[in-house]
């Protein structure tokens, strides 16, 4: 015996039913999919989530809470990390660097979770109070630098424009 006397069992292979091949094939006209109805027309395909016509479970339920426009993501770091690094002074281009932070997002924000045990130095956005205290304890320092906020910023531009038309 060898590869090319291999065949599948009788019966496991069988030809595809074609389908809307005249009256004679047994399978015409209507081609299996019904006399009337969107099923039957060429092209459908269901709503994900239909239910048959009854008012589908997502459009029963009500709309919860909204999405705030101005929220502020901060790429987070907890006081344990640093702990674990080497080195003394920390800022978001060093975290960047060895790989701890991905994406600086909206600046970077310090958390006190664990435990400092050396002298550190280290500049962020913003540090919770409990990170500040655990930092300082330490004998460490924190500086917190705020990044401008783009929508107030593009509102002062727009107000210093508009006093500036009104001078003219």
């Amino acid at each position: 015996m060898n590869l090319s006397q291999l065949r599948p069992p009788k019966g496991q292979k069988q030809k595809h039913r074609r389908l809307g091949q005249g009256m004679g094939s047994g399978r015409g006209k209507f081609a299996g999919r019904g006399a009337k109805g969107a099923k039957s027309i060429s092209g459908y395909s269901r709503m994900r989530g239909f239910e048959g016509g009854q008012m589908p479970l997502h459009r029963r339920l009500p709309k919860r809470g909204f999405t705030n426009i101005f929220r502020k993501e901060f790429a987070i770091v907890n006081v344990a990390t640093l702990e674990k690094l080497e080195g003394t002074t920390f800022d978001a281009q060093t975290l960047l660097d060895l790989g701890v932070i991905h994406k600086l997002k909206d600046g970077l924000k310090i958390l006190g979770s664990g435990e400092l045990t050396r002298k550190i130095s280290v500049t962020a956005a913003i540090f919770s109070a409990s990170a500040k205290q655990k930092i300082e304890a330490a004998g460490g320092t924190t500086v917190a630098i705020a990044k401008p906020d783009t929508v107030l910023v593009k509102f002062q531009k727009k107000v210093k424009s508009a006093t500036d038309k009104v001078k003219k």
